[in-house]
């Protein structure tokens, strides 16, 4: 029998069971939690001691700033190198690039997801073979019909933002119209036979009724795309050789080139930050849209 003195040693034993059982069942996921939050932002806490680092070198740069705190990588970022002129070309080619992939993918998604022709079957299987080899493979072909297209037309050849596009252009589809044509199976053929019998066209269905209920994966791609566009280096240091025709990913890699690496790392570090500038930009517009069920009760009854 439990005595009136034993109830305290109770009472803690009881706690302690429920501290330990909260811990087993809840407590090592928010630990867990915290040691990700911890281990992501390490990366993100030396960048910005780097950039702010009054010395701008590697070995000077610390997790936390002790040497005081200066916006000099900055200014110098802009005055020694054409930064301005990276950033807005890969702006250029990455939302040019995405929205013409996005817009391909999405076209040729509906054909295959709505339609039955003939080849449909080896159209599919074509695109998801193809992106097991990567475009770098093709590098020379490309490299020698570009040298034609610079002698022909200037203007769609190397170093040019352009020619990159056309480059990019040529691996638009391939995953994106897959996940695109899964997304578009999933929506009712009810809607597109109501809209036909009203007299709607297939384009008429295709931007009216489809592509607002696939935003979901629309945003996702585009983000997607986005985000491989303006982080490509290995295609684009081979056709962007001149010095105002560079891109982000390839101008900063001359920053670190050679005996570069440790003088110009604080440099480095604060183009690092601007660059993400632009990712985080079109993350927060398109993330309202990255959400399921928004064809939930499109059809009635």
């Amino acid at each position: 029998m439990t005595t009136y003195a034993d109830a305290p040693v109770a009472n803690r034993n009881a706690k302690g069971k429920s501290k330990n059982r909260w811990f087993a069942q809840v407590g090592w996921r928010h630990l867990v939690g915290v040691l990700a939050v911890l281990f992501s932002l390490f990366p993100i806490m030396f960048v910005v001691s780097a950039a702010l680092n009054p010395l701008g070198t590697l070995s000077s740069t610390e997790l936390v700033p002790t040497g005081g705190m200066s916006l000099g990588n900055f200014g110098e970022l802009f005055q020694r190198t054409a930064f301005a002129r990276w950033f807005l070309n890969s702006l250029l080619v990455a939302g040019v690039a995405s929205f013409a992939s996005v817009f391909l993918s999405a076209l040729a998604a509906y054909a295959f997801s709505r339609m039955r022709f003939r080849g449909r079957r080896v159209g599919l299987l074509s695109l998801l073979l193809i992106q097991m080899f990567p475009q770098f493979l093709a590098i020379v072909a490309i490299f020698l019909i570009f040298t034609t297209v610079t002698d022909l037309w200037p203007a769609l050849g190397f170093d040019t933002p352009w020619g990159l596009f056309l480059l990019y252009l040529g691996g638009a589809l391939g995953v994106n119209t897959w996940l695109m044509k899964g997304f578009f199976d999933t929506l009712p053929r009810e809607l597109d036979e109501s809209a036909t019998m009203d007299g709607a066209t297939h384009a008429q269905v295709f931007f009216r009724i489809m592509l607002p209920l696939v935003a979901p994966i629309l945003a996702v791609t585009a983000l997607l795309s986005f985000i491989g566009t303006i982080n490509e280096f290995l295609i684009a240091n081979v056709f962007l050789r001149d010095a105002n025709s560079k891109t982000l990913a390839v101008g900063m890699y001359g920053l670190l080139q050679g005996n570069e690496r440790n003088t110009n790392f604080g440099v480095f570090a604060a183009a690092t930050l601007l660059t993400a500038i632009p990712t985080v930009l079109v993350f927060q517009l398109l993330q309202r849209y990255i959400v399921s069920g928004l064809t939930a009760g499109a059809v009635k009854g």
